[in-house]
């Protein structure tokens, strides 16, 4: 083992040095030590599982240390030190031959940093604000932009359907850049819809996305893979006739895809609608804009002015940072990257990367290596080298979860908590110290990446980031590192359907060009040593045999229909893969979990959410003690008896609230995440479950929602928030609170130091309410909303809510808020509702000095218009009072404005005075804002 260790090291060195600086026979060395570590984990594994169920497999993949820990505690156990003897000595002889080799070849000591616990870089926010100031937010592209799409002079034009299409070839910022724009614009269109397409698209799922787009509220939760692509335009069709709508089809290959895609959008539209692409190939955006009074935007580099400032204020914080020894070769450096956003983000990351910006020598040596450059060769090889140089200063744990990306299609939005658990169940993640939880540390991982540039966050619209995406050109160099390291294959098109040199430890089935093949790849392919699965529709026709798949540990058929017909899956199977980790099972149609599914004893994840027909829980899941997520429907019924017995969970969501779940809620000590749905109950339900709660003293995310039922003190007088609580939601269909949870008042600040999002339904918002949750030192998303507001004004001073990202105050009836001069310094978005005759009648006019200039961060602004008892031309002016105050604001926020109660489109200007709206009842139903 001492050997394994020696010659791990030796493989880190060897990983932190570019492909085509290595010797053949170093990386020919490499590859065997790979592989052997792999063969030697599977063994050990494979014994465990044999002689007792009850050990855990490896907790941190291809780690000899952990190898050596694992055969130390089986050779304590007689039975095992038999039956494994004869395998060790086989790998021990392997062993000693590749470390004899070792010696003959030379490895350069290159030796990455330790990573620490890393929040979001705090300049990331600002440099995403600038990089969309540079390719057109508020300057001359942005403007360019928004003058295409408004049609000109001529009434009758600008109500046609008019198409633009954005070019330019691949790192330029185009996606940004229509993404800011349709950001700020879609507010003045009923329907609207953002669809990433990509090269190997399929284009039911580009129809599916754009419905769901358009309406997600209706769409999210039917069944649409039942349609085919004529019922899906005629869907489409039929739900835009009458609509204005802006659609986003963005990163288009192919011609004639964008001709299939264009059937479902009609030309007899005449609202005024909006259609635009983005592409990489000229000859496809002149296909997209057949007519006249369509218009093509061509991309440019960014200007050597331009790229300058994106690059200081990435590496130094200000445009204006450089130091004059560094002036130079922070030229040279630039115009090597050639104006490409991209290229220039990913080298300032590098320089950036860690608290301390990097010294003079190493920006030489950098910029000696990335060669002739963009400026001169503009080909995906020198931008991939340009890429490659962050992959190769990441730590080696980093290195192996960014090439996990590769598992994924082009464009993929994923999921953020999905990707970290498969880090963990695949073992990249090292264990934490004592009060770090593996998931936490995964997550500094994750925050790592972002700040490198290597992945693209994308956030709620409250601001939290939910999931990411990684750039195609990131992704082509991962997937040429993963094929080179036989890390992942990716099978997406018959033309890559060969039979692979080697073992094959994770594969990909994604989307295919032609009709998908109906062969699983066990006829062609050796299964026994794949590790991971993820198959994408329609690439399940291609799914192995479960039986197949003798070591695996992540299988995800998300989104797959396990009921259709040519399925080659039997989930009954599943209860075999002893070895399996991750279970992702979302949208894929099925009843129910197999019975057996408790002799998975080392499952650690279950995502089974949106299988509406889902009903109980089988109950032998009572034995999977080191479950640590669930994911299911609130209308999963849990067996009595078993949640209690899953004491390794760490997360569970979507639970209904019945007298045995709460009980048994006590019994899981590492709860970290819960959401809880009280349906039914009573007084004892309650007081079982605030019981239960207590016990919870590691618990950070806490989600509560209730129906119809009284409310009884929001975890009573007895509950104190562990000091880890970073999350706290309340929401009901028909109740509030009467007033703040106690535990709020009496805990304070010092005691709530974690606490960064609170959301929550209540009666009334009163100004001491205001005054106690500004004093929250970490609060960072603020969402309220009252049901029997009485008081008339609310003032946000500049005393509290200094980290605050995120604010929204929603009350019924509509109350008035100002906000001061200094208030919420950092605020990007802010929500909240504004009573046009509360205003008026507090001596507020017609000028409704809000106080919204005095936001300095502002980015975004939502109000809704609250007209009840005042006629429609007031409502009017009341909104562009306060539109012209926000266009007035420096930063150019986006603005979204809504009136409550809807006014009619009809509504005659003329009569307008004598369209009145009477008081509407005090007596409102809260309604939750959307926070997605």
């Amino acid at each position: 083992m001492r050997e394994m260790k020696t010659m791990h090291a030796a493989l880190c060195k060897v990983a932190d040095v570019a492909s085509d600086q290595l010797d053949e026979q170093v990386k020919l060395w490499a590859d065997e030590v790979r592989e052997l570590s792999y063969d030697m984990e599977d063994v050990v594994d494979k014994f465990l599982v044999r002689v007792d169920g009850s050990n855990r497999p490896a907790d941190d993949g291809n780690k000899p240390t952990n190898l050596v820990e694992k055969m130390a505690n089986l050779f304590n156990n007689g039975k095992a030190r038999r039956q494994i003897s004869s395998a060790i000595k086989d790998i021990q002889k392997d062993v000693k031959d590749v470390a004899a080799r070792r010696g003959r070849y030379t490895v350069y000591d290159i030796v990455p940093k330790p990573t620490a616990r890393t929040a979001i870089d705090p300049r990331l926010r600002a440099l995403y604000t600038e990089v969309t100031e540079l390719v057109g937010i508020y300057g001359k592209r942005d403007q360019e932009l928004v003058k295409l799409l408004s049609l000109g002079d001529e009434d009758l034009c600008k109500k046609r359907l008019k198409i633009v299409s954005v070019v330019g070839f691949g790192g330029l910022g185009k996606t940004t850049l229509v993404r800011t724009v349709y950001d700020k614009i879609k507010g003045g269109f009923h329907s609207w819809a953002f669809v990433p397409v990509g090269r190997n698209p399929d284009v039911k799922k580009i129809f599916r996305d754009i419905l769901i787009g358009l309406n997600k509220q209706i769409y999210i939760n039917i069944n649409l893979m039942v349609l085919d692509e004529r019922q899906l335009i005629e869907e489409i069709r039929e739900l835009l006739q009458d609509k204005r709508y802006l659609v986003i089809i963005d990163d288009i290959w192919d011609a004639k895809l964008w001709g299939d895609i264009k059937l479902a959008f009609s030309n007899m539209n005449n609202f005024g609608s909006r259609l635009i692409t983005t592409t990489r190939i000229l000859s496809v955006s002149k296909a997209c804009c057949p007519s006249t009074h369509d218009s093509i935007y061509e991309m440019k580099p960014l200007s050597d002015d331009d790229s300058a400032r994106l690059f200081y204020k990435r590496v130094f914080s200000s445009e204006h940072g450089c130091p004059n020894e560094l002036k130079k070769v922070s030229k040279d450096i630039l115009r090597k990257c050639g104006g490409v956003p991209l290229a220039i983000l990913t080298i300032a990351s590098l320089l950036a990367a860690g608290k301390q910006i990097k010294p003079k020598f190493e920006w030489h040596v950098l910029v000696n290596s990335i060669g002739r450059g963009l400026t001169e060769d503009a080909s995906m090889e020198e931008m991939q080298r340009i890429l490659s140089f962050s992959y190769y200063d990441l730590p080696s744990d980093m290195k192996t979860c960014l090439l996990y990306l590769s598992m994924y299609p082009e464009d993929r939005e994923i999921d953020k908590e999905e990707l970290i658990w498969k880090w963990i169940c695949e073992e990249f993640v090292q264990h934490g110290k004592e009060l770090t939880s593996t998931f936490e540390i995964g997550e500094i991982y994750f925050n790592e990446l972002i700040n490198r540039n290597m992945i693209q966050p994308i956030y709620t619209g409250f601001c939290e980031i939910k999931s990411c995406r990684v750039h195609d050109m990131v992704l082509d160099l991962i997937r040429s590192l993963s094929g080179e390291a036989k890390f992942i294959i990716v099978l997406d098109s018959n033309k890559n359907m060969t039979c692979s040199r080697g073992n094959i430890r994770r594969i990909s089935l994604q989307n295919f060009e032609l009709d998908p093949p109906t062969t699983p790849l066990v006829n062609s392919m050796r299964m026994s040593q794949v590790r991971s699965i993820i198959v994408f529709f329609p690439a399940m026709t291609i799914m192995p045999a479960l039986s197949s798949l003798e070591v695996l540990r992540v299988l995800d058929l998300s989104g797959c229909d396990l009921g259709a017909v040519n399925c080659q899956v039997n989930l009954r199977d599943i209860v075999y893969l002893f070895h399996l980790r991750y279970l992702g099972l979302r949208r894929t149609g099925i009843r129910e979990l197999p019975k057996e599914i408790g002799n998975l004893q080392f499952l650690q994840v279950i995502d089974a959410q949106y299988n509406f027909d889902m009903r109980v829980l089988p109950s032998s899941m009572c034995k999977l003690r080191k479950l640590m997520v669930v994911k299911v429907l609130i209308c999963c019924n849990w067996t009595p008896g078993v949640l209690g017995n899953l004491t390794s969970l760490e997360v569970l969501e979507r639970i209904y609230a019945s007298p045995s779940t709460v009980q048994e809620l006590g019994n899981l000590a590492r709860l970290r995440e819960l959401e809880i749905h009280f349906l039914h109950g009573s007084p004892e339900l309650e007081e079982a479950f605030v019981e239960s709660i207590c016990k919870l003293n590691d618990i950070q995310s806490l989600n509560i929602s209730y129906q119809d039922l009284p409310y009884l003190g929001l975890l009573g007088e007895r509950w104190v928030p562990p000091r880890c609580l970073r999350k706290f939601e309340f929401f009901s269909d028909h109740m509030a609170c009467s007033t703040l949870p106690m535990w709020i008042m009496r805990c304070g600040p010092s005691h709530l130091s974690n606490l960064s999002t609170f959301s929550i339904i209540i009666k009334e918002v009163r100004q001491e309410d205001v005054q106690i949750l500004g004093r929250l030192h970490s609060l960072r998303h603020l969402w309220m909303q009252s049901t029997h507001q009485t008081e008339r004004l609310l003032v946000i001073g500049a005393d509290g809510f200094g980290l605050t990202i995120a604010f929204a105050l929603h009350c019924q009836p509509a109350t008035q808020v100002v906000f001061q001069q200094g208030a919420l310094p950092n605020a990007e978005q802010v929500r909240f509702n504004l009573g046009v005759r509360v205003a008026k009648e507090d001596g507020n006019g017609d000028c409704f000095e809000l106080g919204l200039l005095d936001l300095l961060s502002l980015q975004s602004a939502m109000v809704e218009i609250h007209w009840d008892g005042v006629t429609v031309k007031e409502a009017e002016k009341a909104e562009a009072a306060v539109r012209n105050a926000l266009n007035a604001h420096p930063n150019r926020p986006s603005i979204a404005f809504s009136m409550e109660p809807y006014i009619p489109e009809d509504t005659d200007d003329e009569d307008d005075d004598d369209y009145y709206h009477d008081d509407i009842d005090t007596d409102v139903q809260g309604k939750r804002m959307d926070l997605d």
